[in-house]
């Protein structure tokens, strides 16, 4: 039975309260690591769910015997401040989940790609069948340097949302460094020239666009992703593929959560018969940005 707190003060109450809610605030995201994507239709309800779990703790205590809550505040922040200087989840991580919640469930639309691909999945317009063999030819997802390179860089960033995201932060770690280092090279004006991703790599991650699209493929094929490369007028691009509608949802939950600034607005996807595929070229800030153009002639899959 909670403790009789009639004698405390309008201050007293108004200062532990004021400590119950900055609790909230960074326990419910904390919380948030460790549950399960949460989707009703196109609402994505898991933070909001742990809003909820953090309240309750805290009125908890704070029914159970208001000082309470000052050891319990004390706790979080000193975990938040402890984070902060190893590099683990920490109050800019509180911030960035809030926003993403925010931008996920009401600030980024959808944008399904209109294009002939929605027809004629496979192959879609007549193309030099050069182009698509010297592209098959180099692909290479299971050499040691390009599985190494995969490795390494998949452990880069967004370590802190594994519980919450599992393999995908693997595949938008890898995608971000690659998006980041990739230096744009043209090949010779009378020859096309296909690199492997073994060369790409070795030579600094410098290209034109069917090297990378050969680069970011074989990569994210090395640690377990399933991929494919379109070929459009005038350029090449990789694309990530995401599963079903549901799984789609999740994914693009962690794309607006972890590559937030700017914001993401709009995500541009293709999809064909319940199968969902978002963009991964370098020309967009981040996964599933805006195509160049919808005039498609080839689709590779690996």
């Amino acid at each position: 039975m909670a403790i009789d707190q009639s004698k405390y003060t309008t201050l007293q109450h108004f200062l532990l309260n004021l400590l119950s809610l900055l609790t909230i605030l960074p326990l419910a995201p904390y919380i948030n690591r460790y549950l399960p994507t949460i989707q009703v239709r196109d609402w994505h309800i898991d933070l909001i769910l742990s809003i909820l779990i953090a309240f309750l703790f805290t009125r908890l205590l704070l029914w159970l015997f208001k000082p309470l809550i000052i050891p319990a505040f004390v706790l979080v922040a000193g975990i938040m401040i402890f984070n902060s200087w190893s590099g683990r989840y920490s109050f800019s991580n509180v911030l960035n989940d809030y926003k993403g919640m925010v931008q996920g469930n009401w600030g980024t639309r959808d944008k399904k790609q209109l294009d002939i691909l929605s027809f004629y999945p496979r192959r879609v317009e007549s193309y030099v069948d050069k182009t698509v063999r010297g592209i098959r030819e180099k692909i290479n997802f299971k050499d040691s340097t390009v599985r190494n390179f995969s490795v390494q860089h998949s452990l880069d960033y967004y370590d802190e949302y594994w519980p919450k995201y599992g393999k995908i932060v693997r595949y938008l770690s890898l995608y971000r460094y690659m998006r980041e280092n990739f230096k744009y090279v043209n090949d010779s004006q009378r020859d096309e020239y296909f690199a492997t991703p073994m060369e790409t790599i070795r030579n600094g991650l410098g290209g034109d666009c069917d090297d990378h699209s050969l680069l970011v493929t074989s990569c994210l094929q090395s640690i377990g992703a399933r991929t494919r490369i379109v070929l459009i007028r005038g350029h090449a691009y990789p694309e990530l593929y995401c599963g079903n509608e549901q799984e789609f949802e999740m994914i693009k939950q962690a794309i607006v959560t972890l590559f937030n600034n700017p914001p993401v607005k709009e995500l541009y996807y293709h999809e064909m018969k319940g199968e969902y595929w978002i963009n991964l070229d370098y020309t967009a800030r981040h996964p599933g940005g805006p195509y160049l153009n919808d005039k498609v002639y080839a689709l590779i899959e690996l």
